[in-house]
C-alpha cells in the first residue's frame, strides 16, 4: 500500500515551563524548565514500556520505538496510534494480532539511555544480520554538517536537560528532534523516516549524546552508515560499529573531531590541518 499512513492523533504537548530561582548573588530570576511526561505504549492492549519524554511528537516516538524494537514488521500492519495524555498512554492497534508480543518482550536489557531505555532480546540477537558500509567523508563535509546544525538545539539553549538528534542529507537537516533521552529522539526520527519512507543509506545521523551500543543498534536499523556525535563513545558502542560497518565520529565540536570507526573511509588528505 503506497503512501499508507495509519490513523494517528496529533497530541504533541507544550514542552517548556517556567520557575523562579535564585542566582549566585541571591537575585530572583525566572528560568525555563524542560517538560517531562511518562508515556506508556500499549500494543493491542498489551503494555510494552513506559517512556519518559517531552511529549512533543508522541506518535512518531511510538512508531519509531515499535520499528526499532522489531515489534511491528510493516507500516501497513498498523491500523491506528491514539495518544491520550489524560491517561498518559499511546494505544497502538495492528491488523496482525498473531505475533507473540509477550515472548518478544520477555527478555529486555535496560540500556544506558537517559531516562533508561530498553532493548529487547530478539533485537540483540539479530545484530549479526546488520551490515552497512561507511561512505567516504572528509573533515570539510563534517564541518559543513556541524555548521548547518548551529541554528538548532532551540530547547537546549533555553532550558538545557535535553539531547538533540538529527538526520542529515549533506548539509540539509531533514529532521531535528530534542527529547529528555537521546533514545527517544532517535526513535522519533526513525518513526518519521518510516512514516515518510525516507531511506537512510546515504544519510548522516547526528546526536549530542554519547555513542552507546543502543545508539549504534538504532541507527543501524535505520540503515544510516555514518554516526556523528559531539560526545564520547563506549567500548561496546565501538565494537558494534566495527561489527556492523558504521562510521563513528565523536567529540565533534568546532574544528575538532575523532574518527573511531570508518578510518578507511575518512579522506584525511583533504582535511585542513
Amino acid at each position: 500500500m503506497a503512501n499508507y499512513r495509519p490513523q494517528m492523533t496529533d497530541a504533541g504537548i507544550h514542552r517548556l515551563h517556567t520557575t523562579t530561582v535564585l542566582d549566585e548573588n541571591g537575585d530572583s530570576r525566572e528560568v525555563s524548565l524542560t517538560g517531562e511526561r511518562p508515556l506508556t505504549i500499549y500494543l493491542n492492549s498489551i503494555e510494552i514500556v513506559t517512556l519518559m519524554t517531552l511529549g512533543a511528537q508522541p506518535e512518531l516516538l511510538t512508531l519509531g520505538y515499535l520499528r526499532n524494537q522489531g515489534l511491528v514488521d510493516k507500516m501497513e500492519d498498523i491500523e491506528s496510534i491514539q495518544v491520550d495524555w489524560d491517561v498518559e498512554a499511546a494505544a497502538v492497534t495492528t491488523r496482525c494480532k498473531d505475533k507473540n508480543i509477550e515472548k518478544l518482550t520477555a527478555r529486555r536489557t535496560v540500556t544506558s539511555g537517559c531516562g533508561q531505555g530498553t532493548m529487547f532480546g530478539h533485537v540483540m540477537d539479530s545484530l549479526s544480520q546488520l551490515k552497512l558500509r561507511c561512505p567516504n567523508f572528509t573533515a570539510e563535509s563534517l564541518y559543513a554538517v556541524l555548521n548547518a546544525l548551529t541554528e538548532y538545539n532551540e530547547m537546549y539553549k533555553q532550558a538545557g536537560a535535553v539531547h538533540g538528534c538529527a538526520l542529515c542529507d549533506g548539509t540539509n537537516i531533514l529532521r531535528f528532534v530534542e527529547d529528555v533521552g537521546r533514545h527517544n529522539a532517535v526513535d522519533a526520527i526513525s518513526g518519521w523516516m518510516w512514516l515518510n519512507d525516507v531511506k537512510g543509506h546515504d544519510k548522516v545521523f547526528y546526536t549530542t549524546g554519547r555513542l552507546t551500543s543502543e545508539m549504534v543498534i538504532k541507527v543501524a536499523q535505520m540503515q544510516v552508515p555514518l554516526l556523528l556525535s559531539r560526545s564520547g563513545v563506549t567500548e561496546m558502542g565501538l565494537k558494534l560499529a566495527q561489527q556492523i560497518g558504521i562510521g563513528m565520529v565523536a567529540r565533534a565540536k568546532g574544528r575538532h573531531f575523532l574518527v573511531y570507526n570508518g578510518l578507511e573511509a575518512f579522506l584525511a588528505e583533504t582535511a585542513i590541518r
